[in-house]
């Protein structure tokens, strides 16, 4: 089937949505779909004011509406509220064509962060946005709950889960390195939302190490000169990086899923994280890492975790399964008959399909 995802979210950015969305394709392409992204990489863009790696499409309009008229798709999914995914809805709504979109990031939580926007009207915007939409898929039932408590329809929010690579993400080789152990490894953007000074606070034993970019990583490496900031990485040695780590921390309380989670224990990484949505839905009832609030504690509980109990709980998540779940909620697109007299082509559910 031909299926459209148009997504403001995309590379170089490094995120979990960049990541959810190029799995999604690749297992959505071996399946023997034909998939069409549309990217901000088909247009003129400008930096996001303090998010300078996040490009913002400038009037994408006229580009969005030809190229979906050319794409001629069997399913629309938008991914993002950006000004690609605000282009497409208004072409959608338009042309009366369904649409399925996704609620990847807690963004009212991140503005109300950096700008103190009440958070009931970045909501009001989310309800909006997502309204006219056949099922907004979301990553965990704490966020799918977290909707509801703000108004969106029961039925509309629908689950669409996570996955990890476990061919990428694997116990290996480690990463060389002559910190003095145990080392307790944080990966993400390093950005107000992530709460990264909270790890960086701790008085831990060993060694800290934090991988990733972000507007708050000059300021933040000035201050803890003695953490290990090691910027960006590709998968591969993002995956020596968790194997060389002890205890994995997580101390963001506003991720909606958390997909490094599930690298760092496909890893064989345990885990130490708040309890909040992410660790929640990840970690569930299983021992492969420890929820406290007080942080310091579960990374030392942390380091008790075997191994291999961490990589046996990152098996249970596969990005197959996670596609079949994002095709099951695509909606079809009706097509008009092409000579008179003809009916209307009614296409089944891509889960059908198969």
């Amino acid at each position: 089937m031909k299926i459209v995802i148009v997504t403001d979210a995309w590379r170089p950015q490094v995120n979990g949505v960049v990541r959810t969305l190029t799995q999604t394709t690749n297992e959505l392409t071996r399946m023997g779909h034909d998939v069409d992204l549309l990217t901000p990489l088909e247009f003129r863009t400008l930096p996001c004011p303090t998010y300078t790696e996040i490009r913002l499409s400038l009037l994408p309009g006229s580009k969005v509406n030809a190229r979906l008229e050319a794409a001629d798709a069997d399913a629309l999914h938008i991914a993002t509220e950006g000004p690609l995914g605000m282009a497409a809805r208004a072409y959608a709504l338009r042309n009366k064509l369904p649409f399925t979109t996704a609620y990847h990031t807690r963004f009212p939580e991140y503005v109300h962060a950096r700008t103190r926007l009440p958070l009931g009207l970045t909501y009001r915007f989310l309800r909006w946005f997502h309204g006219p939409s056949s099922a907004v898929m979301v990553p965990t039932e704490v966020v799918r709950r977290d909707l509801l408590i703000y108004g969106f329809p029961d039925q509309q929010v629908v689950l669409w889960s996570r996955g990890v690579d476990l061919d990428i993400f694997k116990p290996g080789p480690v990463l060389p390195h002559q910190e003095k152990p145990p080392v307790f490894l944080c990966v993400g953007r390093v950005a107000v939302e992530k709460n990264i000074e909270a790890f960086l606070k701790l008085d831990l034993p060993g060694t800290k190490w934090v991988a990733g970019d972000g507007p708050l990583l000059a300021e933040l490496k000035t201050r803890y000169p003695d953490v290990r900031f090691t910027g960006v990485m590709d998968q591969k040695t993002l995956a020596s990086l968790y194997n060389a780590a002890n205890v994995f921390v997580f101390p963001s309380r506003t991720d909606t899923f958390g997909l490094v989670l599930l690298e760092a224990m496909a890893c064989g990484c345990p885990v130490a994280a708040y309890p909040v949505t992410g660790p929640i839905d990840v970690l569930g009832e299983s021992a492969a890492g420890v929820m406290d609030e007080d942080l310091q504690s579960a990374c030392m509980r942390a380091l008790e975790i075997p191994r291999e109990l961490a990589r046996s709980h990152a098996e249970k998540f596969s990005w197959r399964a996670c596609t079949e779940t994002f095709l099951s909620h695509l909606h079809p697109i009706e097509r008009p008959a092409r000579t008179a007299g003809q009916q209307a082509e009614v296409k089944p559910p891509f889960a059908a399909r198969g």
